[in-house]
């Protein structure tokens, strides 16, 4: 057996450390270089505290709507500091889980910010300052938020996500600059809490670049949450006036001012490399910010690996982990490499939307014939016990092979029933595998498996005209 090789992980986030694990159960000796906090963003500003505040919300909401069922709650209110200390008890929980895992492990964890000297070796200034050398170094630093002019983040009048998942009060009023996943996962959290919420998006609609149908059902919800969002829209600058903010922004209706009394700027985050001393390596990030890499995860420096957010698009949580494995594979010699046909997106709205694969738009682009099949949740018997019926289940086929080419959902609960649909494109199913296996009743996937009835115009639970 050839002697562990010592690798340096840059980053302790959901590609970092699950790089840094799986480099130890694979024999090596792994050092991970953190300069703020086990778990990164995600666990600790991002995807977890965010999603915990977004279940409270919904929560919220749902017992104030629970009259239909007979169930009346009276005199029922939200205490937003028990809600925040309740959701730093999930974080903290999980950052020292990861803690404990890295431990038990044996991976070591230094603090502090991490530079490149040579292509073997990093010097870490901060907390605990050194000089580490390398056999193979990994950079997963992640990404950070994008600043926009006139809007630098102070996260008291203007919040970044961060400041977001930490309020001190509940807004009276709360502007959202930015229409994407973040923005509108938070606002719309925000409202449920009970804030009115104003959403500015440059573009003509909500989440640019998603599947439109899907789309539609959001910002419907949008319109019945009585949530403003204004498209097409610019925020230009703000002024504090007597406690509120007074916010110019731009539209096809000309220059106008929006009275808020907090500010949260979400137009999109982008990789981290600061400090990184990339040129010292000869590396370069793309315009983006973001670094080459191949299929196993290398740079254009042989032993120096990238992944998550720093290795390209799409920048979700998930692919990084993917990414961590394929790269500590490649170090510990195994024959390995990134060749995933799909990547599932969720976004924690009301309801929940969650993609994977091609959309209608993607296939006529790429000349492919295709199918579709959709069945609505209006129509399933668990989506009516659970008081949510909005939205509904795509699926596109290839029109010869029946091969699934992509599921879009909108709907309860779709951010867990996308793995279902995940897995059948990843082993090359088709609409009929989909539709011939057994589903449990009554259950939410019973969707999944009538939308692939629907591309062959056999749904039961629906009426399908004869084409």
């Amino acid at each position: 057996m050839s002697s562990p090789r010592k690798v340096v992980i840059i980053g302790a986030g959901p590609a970092g450390y699950v790089c840094a694990i799986r480099l130890a159960q694979l024999g090596q000796q792994v050092t991970v270089v953190e300069k703020e906090y086990l778990g990164g963003s995600c666990l600790n500003v991002g995807c977890i505290p965010s999603k915990a505040m977004i279940a409270a919300g919904a929560l919220f909401h749902k017992i104030g709507n629970a009259g239909v069922m007979g169930i009346t709650a009276t005199d029922v209110k939200l205490d937003i500091a028990k809600l925040v200390e309740w959701k730093a008890g999930i974080v903290g929980k999980l950052t020292g889980g990861v803690g404990g895992l890295l431990k038990n492990h044996k991976v070591s964890v230094v603090y502090g910010a991490a530079t490149f000297e040579s292509d073997s070796t990093l010097r870490v200034s901060g907390e605990q300052a050194t000089t580490l050398q390398f056999d193979a170094a990994v950079i997963a630093t992640g990404s950070v938020p994008i600043e926009i002019p006139g809007f630098a983040f102070d996260e008291d009048e203007v919040w970044s996500s961060t400041g977001a998942l930490a309020p001190k009060v509940l807004p009276g009023h709360l502007v959202v600059i930015g229409g994407g996943y973040i923005g509108l996962e938070l606002g719309m959290m925000y409202r449920r809490l009970g804030s009115q919420v104003t959403i500015l998006e440059a573009t003509p609609g909500a989440l640019p670049g998603q599947e439109r149908d899907c789309v539609k059902v959001i910002e419907r919800s949008l319109k019945k949450m009585k949530v403003k969002l204004r498209t097409e829209t610019f925020a230009q600058g703000y002024e504090r006036k007597g406690g509120e903010s007074h916010v110019r922004i731009e539209s096809k209706r000309g220059e106008e001012t929006i009275v808020c009394d907090q500010i949260l700027s979400t137009v999109g985050r982008r990789p981290y490399s600061a400090g990184l001393g990339l040129d010292e390596v000869g590396l370069a990030t793309d315009e983006w910010g973001f670094l080459a890499v191949d299929e196993t995860m290398r740079t254009a420096v042989p032993n120096i690996y990238a992944i998550g957010d720093i290795a390209g698009q799409p920048m979700l949580a998930h692919k990084g982990s993917r990414e961590g494995l394929v790269a500590a594979g490649v170090i510990a010699g195994l024959k390995e490499a990134y060749d995933a046909r799909c990547v599932p997106a969720v976004i924690f709205t009301a309801p929940e939307m969650a993609s994977v694969g091609l959309t209608e738009e993607q296939c006529t682009e790429q000349g492919r014939a295709f199918v579709t099949g959709q069945f609505p949740f209006a129509a399933s018997g668990r989506a009516m016990s659970l008081m949510e019926t909005e939205g509904f289940v795509k699926i596109i086929a290839d029109a010869e092979s029946d091969e699934l080419l992509g599921v879009h959902m909108v709907g309860p609960e779709v951010t867990e029933l996308i793995a279902e649909a995940t897995l059948a494109i990843e082993m090359g199913a088709t609409a009929e595998d989909l539709a011939r296996t057994i589903h449990a009743h009554p259950t939410l996937p019973e969707a999944v498996m009538e939308a692939a009835e629907a591309v062959h115009g056999m749904a039961i639970h629906i009426f399908q005209k004869p084409k």
